[in-house]
């Protein structure tokens, strides 16, 4: 692989931040330091000025492979995520075929060793009918298991009390959900499907899939997950209420249950539907003001643990149709972190919690071998920011493969400027270079 210094980069890592060089080799960040010397050097970036990050380990992705490609595929969508400086991720299962055995997780997993250009893992799917398979999952080799306790894309509902009992008795390894009951959206949805038939206006859609619907599958959950003493990772909070449910007087090690927010639920408020629509309709809906500006302060008191994207593309056709035919989901891997480091520079996270939520807390909370930290022996995924570069979105440098993001037209205020998987450069001032790929995530349970 060759060598790889950066000069003169600003860390952000571990709480801190300090000026130091980096020597990448075979893969490994081998030395941090002041004054390295480049003998010996393949390549030298010139970071004075410049920040240097951990990778993001994104911990909720949908890439659409298999089944739901003309949306977007492992290639393309790794593509975006290391534009943006992610440079893992974990996938969800409701692809087509779900990814309700593990053969066909495997081949997710085969197919990802061949195209990703970011570090891969992916999440076992849970059904009414497979709890056998799901208990084959192997924890150190895989992220967790996903259990839709409220329907989203695909078709992996589980809704049988003894099914989720038996999941969060048996499950080996950390089970992620996404917490919306199912009987409380139904019957708004008809309330407002008799109001307004098939033209439901979009600002509907947190009225729809409520607080109430989330706050009380989200409350299940933790009683299950509290009963029968399971390691729970509740997806996606969207209000405010749900965050009483979780706790930040232990350490992230710790704790058995644990929460995610994500990029959509702290940008945007239930306002925005009247000039986006659909292109913010996601599952669970983004909530008001007061949700947003509750997640934020849960993310900085730690009763939320990390931050993902729930990146999610479909086709800007598919989203134009009506309420109910548009479905829910939005891309967001390319800029989660620049619509991070606007919220820092609006004084609302600084860089140190971004980093740890984004990488230091994902790493702990997954268990992820050697990774999510700048250390001396770990894997060398980095990504360098210039906070001084503005970056406007445009349909012209949108690397998502549906061509659109809900960020079209916004200029944030820093840039992605390298990344690095695994010690090679991926991403370069706006260059993909995909002669290296990825690898699958181990995991130390």
């Amino acid at each position: 692989m060759g060598k790889i210094l950066i000069k003169g980069a600003t860390l952000v890592n571990e709480g801190k931040q300090w000026v130091s060089d980096v020597l990448v080799n075979d893969g490994i960040i081998e030395k941090i330091a002041e004054d390295i010397p480049s003998e010996g050097v393949v390549s030298v970036i010139h970071a004075d000025g410049l920040h240097l990050l951990p990778g993001l380990i994104d911990d909720q992705v949908h890439f659409r492979e298999p089944g739901l490609t003309h949306k977007g595929d492992l290639f393309t969508e790794s593509r975006a995520a290391v534009a943006g400086g992610i440079t893992s991720f974990m996938e969800m299962p409701n692809t087509v075929p779900n990814a309700l055995t593990q053969d066909l997780l495997q081949e997710k997993y085969d197919r990802a060793a061949e195209v990703s250009l970011a570090n891969y893992s992916f999440f076992m799917g849970a059904s009414n009918e497979n709890l056998d398979e799901v208990l084959k999952t192997d924890p150190k080799r895989v992220c967790g298991v996903k259990v839709f306790m409220g329907s989203s894309t695909g078709n992996m509902l589980v809704d049988a009390r003894t099914v989720l009992e038996g999941i969060f008795k048996e499950s080996p390894t950390i089970i992620a959900t996404h917490c919306e009951d199912e009987a409380t959206v139904r019957a708004n949805m008809e309330i407002y499907r008799n109001k307004y038939g098939d033209d439901v206006p979009f600002a509907a859609h947190p009225l729809i899939r409520s607080a109430e619907a989330c706050y009380k599958s989200s409350s299940l959950a933790v009683e299950l997950a509290t009963k029968h003493n399971a390691r729970l990772h509740i997806l996606h909070i969207s209000t405010g209420k749900e965050i009483e449910l979780f706790r930040n007087d232990i350490p992230l090690e710790e704790k058995r249950i644990t929460a995610e927010a994500c990029i959509h639920h702290m940008w945007f408020t239930d306002a925005d539907y009247l000039t986006k629509g659909s292109r913010i309709k996601w599952n669970p809906a983004v909530k008001t003001a007061a949700d947003r500006d509750a997640i934020r302060a849960a993310v900085n008191s730690n009763k939320i643990d990390v931050i993902a994207t729930d990146h999610a593309p479909h086709t800007i056709e598919e989203k134009s149709g009506t309420y109910f035919k548009a479905p829910s989901g939005g891309p967001l891997v390319q800029h989660a972190l620049l619509a991070l480091l606007d919220m820092y520079r609006d004084g609302v996270f600084s860089l140190e919690q971004i980093v740890n939520k984004t990488s230091h807390s994902v790493a702990k909370l997954f268990q992820i071998k050697n990774r999510g930290f700048i250390r001396e022996g770990y894997a060398a995924d980095l990504v360098l920011v210039n906070l001084n570069q503005e970056t406007e979105v445009t349909k012209e440098n949108i690397k998502y493969k549906c061509g659109w993001s809900p960020f079209e037209g916004h200029r944030f205020k820093s840039s992605v400027e390298y990344t690095l998987v695994n010690g090679q450069i991926v991403y370069d001032r706006g260059l993909i270079i995909d002669s290296q790929l990825g690898k699958r995530l181990l995991f130390d349970r």
